[in-house]
């Protein structure tokens, strides 16, 4: 797998899945109507990092990073991951994880927090706590879910030092 900075061009072969992944309504609280240009702005322009990953040309996976808050908030850094479902289960969040967290690192950041994880993404709420996440708060109604309807969302911890 490679990992390396996100392109324009990277990001539009991603669009499919990041659409198929926001129409979904499972995952992120993202306006399932948004288009490719705003999607673009929110997912590489606005976080500090974006990157791909890539398994033998095709496109797998990304993730963004960026400051949680700023100011006397902007030691601490949030990032969002999405995963091709043709490549699911092969470890490569795991991987971008612990990429994300190097990253984080290298740009001078103290700790990691995700502000809503679905309380209803296990895979994903399993994972961040083998990686040495923490739930550290619960907002009870957070998500309506497409198929659920409101369900919780849960704000994950972890210190890098």
């Amino acid at each position: 797998m490679n990992i390396a900075p996100i392109s324009r061009k990277d990001f539009e072969l991603f669009w499919p899945t990041f659409k198929k992944i926001i129409e979904a309504q499972e995952t992120y609280a993202f306006d399932p109507q948004m288009n490719i240009e705003q999607a673009y702005s929110l997912w590489c322009e606005i976080p500090l990092l974006t990157f791909i990953a890539t398994i033998d040309g095709k496109v797998a996976a990304t993730y963004y990073i960026k400051p949680n808050a700023a100011g006397p908030g902007s030691h601490i850094c949030n990032c969002g991951y999405m995963v091709s479902p043709e490549f699911r289960g092969q470890g490569i969040a795991k991987k971008l994880s612990k990429h994300s967290q190097q990253v984080a690192l290298e740009q001078g950041f103290s700790a990691m927090q995700f502000n809503s994880v679905v309380s209803t993404n296990e895979a994903a709420i399993h994972l961040w706590k083998t990686l040495g996440f923490s739930v550290i708060g619960t907002i009870p109604d957070a998500y309506n879910h497409k198929k659920l309807g409101l369900v919780d969302a849960y704000i994950m911890y972890k210190s890098l030092k």
